[in-house]
């Protein structure tokens, strides 16, 4: 089980914590005791999800090797989060810009190597998996081992692949003490729910608010609603993080939910959440990704004796709430 004096007095950067993981990374660090936090991120403060006034605020772009070397500098801790991603909508047309991420990465094993941290966290995606193994609905839960041989999702997948390759051979020649999670489809409150970058969840949060304050009884679907997820409530994702972050675990481990539903379910519970009933308008020629996915946490629960444990409808009830309150007081 994760140790809460893990951090505590410690030095720590995050980069990418304007962003949603990221910021509620930072929040949780600081309650854990964190001498110093240091918050990194390329977006303007007023575009963070969550700042934290007792952490050190730097936007920097990581692209930059000195920017890298400074937010590394004095650092007993280095989580790396930053990365351009978002939804499917927004990977799979921004496969560019996914890969460029490539470069932060690579720039800040370079950076630690220099200032020798106690722990280099990546921060890595179950996009890394084969289409192959995602096929159908009912496909079998993705292992880590199921990584190979490599077909990720083009453009960010490869991007998180080709970096844990990178943390590995740094960790293999080096000795830097690399940690890696699989990240599978985290949700939770102050995340985009709007604009092109949220996930499933917030996007049919967003879509059932959008349709019962308006009257409207429709709502899109992308797909057929029948393709298969696993959802990561944000603490369960928090816990996952430190629990790997402390282990001696250099290789990647999954960190996702083993509770799997269609996306016709999710909708469900939204609508449960909303107190409506909504026509659904399936859109079978938009972004949709893979058929089905799931986490297969044999693996964390052997090595570190833990695994997610917040259910899909307790997570969908905070998030829901609180996407509600940010779309109602807009109006």
């Amino acid at each position: 089980m994760p140790d809460r004096e893990f951090l505590s007095d410690s030095r720590v950067v995050v980069t990418g914590a304007g962003g949603f993981i990221g910021g509620w990374l930072v929040r949780e660090m600081i309650a854990r005791g964190a001498r110093t936090v240091r918050a990194v991120d390329v977006k303007p403060k007023e575009a963070w999800f969550q700042i934290q006034s007792s952490a050190e605020n730097v936007v920097a772009d990581l692209h930059a090797p000195d920017a890298c070397a400074r937010a590394c500098d004095g650092m007993d801790h280095v989580f790396n989060l930053a990365a351009d991603m978002g939804g499917i909508g927004f990977i799979e047309g921004n496969k560019a810009a996914c890969m460029a991420s490539v470069v932060i990465n690579t720039n800040m094993l370079l950076a630690a190597l220099k200032t020798k941290p106690a722990r280099y966290f990546y921060s890595s995606s179950a996009c890394i998996y084969p289409a192959a193994r995602q096929h159908a609905t009912d496909d079998a839960p993705l292992r880590e081992d199921d990584a190979y041989p490599a077909d990720p999702e083009d453009g960010y997948g490869w991007e998180k692949l080709f970096s844990e390759r990178a943390c590995r051979h740094f960790h293999e020649d080096h000795g830097l003490p690399v940690r890696i999670a699989r990240l599978h489809n985290v949700y939770g409150p102050n995340g985009s729910y709007i604009g092109g970058r949220e996930k499933a969840p917030a996007a049919i949060c967003r879509k059932v608010i959008e349709a019962k304050l308006s009257g409207s009884r429709e709502i899109e679907v992308w797909g057929d609603g029948e393709q298969t997820r696993s959802f990561l409530y944000i603490s369960d994702c928090l816990e996952g993080i430190f629990a790997i972050a402390q282990s001696d675990v250099p290789d990647p481990l999954n960190v996702g939910s083993a509770e799997r539903v269609t996306v016709n379910h999710l909708i469900d519970i939204v609508e449960d959440l909303a107190g409506v009933k909504l026509t659904r308008r399936y859109v079978d020629a938009a972004p949709k990704g893979v058929r089905g996915r799931s986490s297969d946490n044999t693996k964390i629960r052997e090595r570190l004796g833990w695994e997610p444990s917040i259910r899909l409808a307790q997570g969908m009830e905070k998030t829901y709430a609180w996407i509600y309150d940010q779309m109602k007081s807009a109006r």
